[in-house]
């Protein structure tokens, strides 16, 4: 019989053929310094499967295929940069969230102590700082200054979105005479990444690009779990408890809450199975009706006839068909501005109800700058630091062109062209989406 693994790496839909090699900068010769400690080292042999179900795996060696793996991530026994010669660089893009200064702070203690590099350049602004018309100075940073930049929410370094010239950047970094550029971002950055580390090849230069996924949307492909994301979904229950106690606290009371979540419904629908007070759950991923006898609309006049309070979760992508409008807007990024169904939702319900005759209250309320601003929590933080540790590893051993991921609760590194093949979302014959229809009781909401 075959097993149900109810974890949210089920729910990835894997491209057959993707491509699992990550590549060097050459051969590591030099013993590390991890050497004198007896660290654990990882051989370069050491391999973690892509499928995680058996059948998967039998169906491949039945079939005469070698069953497609991950490289393990940690410390090797020889690195190819010479410690006492390494200079790092450090820049974090795209939107905030929790746990970004945690990776910083691991990446800048792990250079110095388990490798003896000094310290790193900290970048300001994501890509613009390395671009000379924006006067941005570098940071210094060492220990002593990130010691406890992880109790604060944000990034030190500062963020930005927008294209920047990739040769500029590559300019940049020859300049500065970088050997390892740690990249702290998203799909857009880990784009940007993979051109950086094409340029850097093309000049024939060894500089090592390694890359930490952030995302409080948990969207980025081939990773199982992005940093950020419990905390967002702690946060996110915080408000959904907040809505039911106000929802219960009038007659024919709905509670809404909007989430992040602008094409992935991870937030939403992890919020709304923590809960389990969530009576209707909208993702990007799902399309709903408004109209109609099995609309939104109808099944919450079911619901407040019923019940008497009802609580909805909705991603800020979701049901974008209804508030988009015709001109579509893009941000520097070239994300597609989203319209805000959050409001739109607000106002509809208080329409319908009007026009019908009964008399209901709507609490609205909007977390989504609160949720990626905070702290870490202790999950993540953790997470975090085991990330950036790991990402100095790779980079020591002169791994390039890659990212570092938790893929079947191993650390592992998976290459930057594969990881922007596409965006990861709720399937929606997915167990995590079935659990989150069993516990709404919402039904399709699709005439």
């Amino acid at each position: 019989m075959k097993k149900e693994i109810c974890s949210l790496i089920d729910e990835i839909q894997v491209e057959e053929g993707i491509d699992t090699t990550v590549e060097r900068l050459g051969e590591a010769r030099i013993v590390s310094p991890m050497a004198q400690v007896n660290a654990c080292f990882v051989d370069d042999t050491d391999r973690v499967l892509l499928h995680t179900s058996l059948e998967s795996v039998k169906e491949l060696i039945l079939s005469g295929k070698e069953p497609p793996s991950f490289e393990v991530a940690g410390p090797r026994s020889r690195i190819y940069f010479d410690p006492t010669k390494v200079k790092a660089a450090i820049v974090t893009c795209g939107g905030l969230c929790p746990g970004i200064n945690d990776v910083i702070r691991a990446i800048v203690m792990a250079l110095r102590y388990d490798y003896g590099v000094p310290g790193a350049y900290g970048v300001q602004y994501g890509f613009r700082g390395f671009i000379p018309e924006y006067g941005y100075p570098v940071i210094e940073l060492t220990p002593e200054k990130v010691e406890r930049i992880h109790e604060y929410g944000g990034t030190i370094l500062g963020s930005s979105r927008g294209h920047q010239p990739i040769d500029g950047i590559v300019d940049a970094l020859e300049r500065m005479n970088v050997s390892i550029l740690f990249i702290i971002g998203g799909d857009g950055t880990f784009r940007a990444g993979s051109k950086i580390s094409e340029e850097i090849a093309r000049r024939r230069l060894k500089i090592a690009v390694v890359a930490v996924p952030k995302t409080i949307d948990n969207d980025i492909y081939l990773v199982s779990k992005t940093f950020g994301f419990d905390t967002a979904v702690e946060m996110a229950c915080q408000a959904i408890a907040s809505a039911h106690t106000e929802a219960i606290g009038a007659p024919n009371c709905i509670g809404l809450v909007k989430v992040m979540g602008r094409n992935s419904g991870f937030i939403a629908a992890a919020a709304t199975l923590a809960r389990r007070e969530v009576n209707f759950c909208l993702i990007p991923e799902s399309d709903f009706d408004l109209e109609g006898e099995n609309g939104l609309l109808k099944s919450m006049e079911r619901r407040l006839r019923a019940r008497g309070h009802a609580v909805v979760v909705v991603a800020e992508g979701a049901g974008q068909k209804y508030v988009q409008g015709d001109r579509i807007e893009r941000d520097p990024s070239g994300n597609i501005k989203l319209g805000d169904i959050g409001v739109f939702l607000r106002d509809k319900f208080k329409e319908y109800f009007s026009k019908i005759g009964m008399e209901v209250f709507v609490r609205y309320i909007d977390p989504s700058y609160i949720v990626r601003s905070v702290p870490a929590n202790v999950d993540d933080s953790l997470y975090c630091a085991n990330l950036g540790q790991n990402a100095v590893h790779a980079a020591m051993a002169g791994r390039t062109a890659m990212m570092v991921s938790l893929w079947n609760d191993r650390y592992v590194h998976i290459p930057l062209k594969s990881a922007i093949v596409k965006r990861k979302q709720v399937g929606l014959g997915s167990r995590l989406w079935t659990s989150v229809l069993e516990s709404t009781g919402q039904g399709i909401l699709k005439n």
